[in-house]
């Protein structure tokens, strides 16, 4: 009996990357509504004050409608920022409607650095982190930069801290079985995809 082979990370990474690319258009923007869906009514996103979005890229499931409700509803929206020095480092930065954004190294929109706007990471009530693959345990597959794991990582060393909540969002054809864990990944509450909630276990 043959057995599938296992894939490295940056194998699957590779093929999670090119099945959300190939979705339409249209199957985006009905993901993107579903997953909205999923999530305003959620009382983790209606209690939330401070919340943190991403704007799609590469084919992300995208949180734009979410984004919207949230700023309609008086919250504090935030989109990560990377820094200009040092170069591994993101920042967490209130954006407001209509603001201005700019590209950054990678090409992905961000507010220009304003130092005065930003807030640290563990003062904010709901991230909502894009990523490549996820499993039922709170695993969660990115593109391999370590932005968020590096931004995340006091939560290795205390960990009885809360905040934030992070939830992570995906199409339903990024769940894999199980990722296998490195050490510096930090586990999420769970994902949410266009289809259904994935909580991880307490």
């Amino acid at each position: 009996m043959s057995t599938q082979p296992v894939l490295t990370r940056p194998q699957l990474r590779r093929q999670l990357r090119q099945a959300r690319r190939a979705l339409s258009q249209s199957q985006q923007r009905d993901a993107a509504r579903d997953l909205y869906r999923q999530l305003a009514q959620h009382p983790l996103f209606r209690r939330a004050r401070h919340v943190s979005l991403y704007l799609a890229n590469d084919g992300e499931i995208d949180p734009r409608w979410l984004m919207r409700a949230a700023q309609r509803r008086g919250k504090a929206t935030y989109l990560p920022v990377l820094n200009a020095w040092p170069r591994t480092k993101m920042v967490f930065q209130r954006v407001r409607r209509g603001e201005a954004l700019r590209a950054n190294r990678f090409g992905i929109p961000e507010p220009r650095i304003d130092r005065s706007r930003q807030r640290p990471v563990w003062a904010l009530d709901l991230v909502l982190l894009p990523l490549v693959g996820f499993d039922e345990q709170g695993g969660r597959l990115g593109m391999g930069g370590g932005f968020y794991d590096r931004s995340l990582a006091y939560r290795s060393r205390r960990k009885t801290w809360r905040k934030p909540v992070l939830l992570g969002l995906a199409h339903e054809c990024q769940k894999v079985e199980r990722l296998a864990m490195a050490s510096w990944d930090i586990p999420l509450l769970g994902t949410v995809s266009d289809k259904r909630w994935y909580l991880a276990q307490a």
